[in-house]
């Protein structure tokens, strides 16, 4: 009984030091994560981005909005821009989309300040923005964020306040070891390329692909997403692997974007939100199509 009292309170110990251990990396992880979020930045706004009253100007920053950046889902800024759904994700907290109308956050901000949002992720304070997705599709150029900034301005005002903002501990965790973006200044870095023109092209595909990474993964192979709660869809494979695209056509995909109807005659869950990809047009279709046909064959579930 000695011996057997002697190493059970030498496992109690080893077991006490790893709790400590893992209490002292969480607590230090979760210090981190605040620091960066109370970064302020240098990066100034870009003033040179001015909105337009142009149609055709307000039209393509629409087209943006809903088919390019998905603004307009309904897990983001909703159809009218008034603020999307709280989607409460377990243990990583609720995120909730706010009001870009003029009767939300777009009325404090200047046209400078929200193409700097965009493209670079950070808020008016200076500071960071959360979980925007802005690494997704702040490769626009000038041209076309000057149209989203155009559209923005266009929309009717709703008098809405934004939804519940709330962040768990694991959420904070998973941004410190890159596995979530949340911190999404942090995350850019101030490193953005931009695209040219839009060309029905695997190089400019390649750009659009980069709103699929936050779900596939960087290697669009897919499998369950770091920390997200069980009942989450676990996103499929893009890559032209048996498990993903292979044998896939053009005509395959445009139905996958427009129907949500894939190949094996099974449909998309309604987390991929098809009512905005679906309006990509023939150019974009085509383009991202090319990009993930020329992607390594990955197996299912890599990221």
């Amino acid at each position: 009984m000695g011996v057997l009292k002697k190493v059970l309170i030498g496992v109690g110990a080893v077991v006490g030091l790893g709790a400590l251990g893992l209490g002292g990396f969480v607590f230090v992880t979760a210090r981190a994560f605040d620091a960066s979020m109370d970064k302020v930045y240098d990066q100034k706004p870009l003033d040179q981005i001015k909105a337009s009253k142009d149609e055709a100007a307000i039209a393509r920053g629409k087209h943006i909005a809903e088919a390019v950046a998905g603004c307009t889902s309904k897990d983001c800024h909703g159809k009218d821009l008034a603020g999307g759904n709280p989607l409460s994700m377990g243990p990583l907290g609720t995120l909730t989309g706010p009001n870009l109308t003029g009767g939300g956050v777009g009325a404090a901000y200047t046209d400078g300040e929200l193409a700097r949002i965009v493209r670079f992720g950070i808020k008016k304070s200076g500071k960071s923005a959360v979980f925007m997705p802005a690494q997704d599709f702040n490769w626009m150029n000038d041209e076309d964020l000057a149209a989203l900034v155009s559209y923005l301005r266009s929309v009717p005002n709703v008098d809405k306040p934004n939804g519940p903002l709330k962040l768990g501990l694991l959420a904070k965790i998973l941004d410190r070891q890159g596995a979530l973006p949340i911190d999404v200044a942090r995350k850019i870095d101030g490193k953005v390329e931009l695209a040219g023109k839009p060309e029905a092209t695997a190089a400019y595909g390649k750009f659009l692909a980069k709103s699929c990474m936050g779900c596939h993964g960087e290697g669009f192979s897919g499998g369950k997403i770091p920390g997200a709660p069980g009942d989450l869809p676990v996103p499929l494979n893009l890559t032209p692997h048996e498990s993903g695209l292979k044998g896939w056509t053009q005509e395959d995909f445009n139905k996958l974007l427009e129907k949500g109807d894939r190949k094996n005659g099974k449909k998309l869950h309604e987390f991929m939100p098809i009512e905005n990809y679906g309006l990509m047009d023939a150019t974009e279709k085509t383009a991202l199509f090319a990009y993930l046909m020329s992607l390594p064959p990955k197996p299912f579930g890599g990221r």
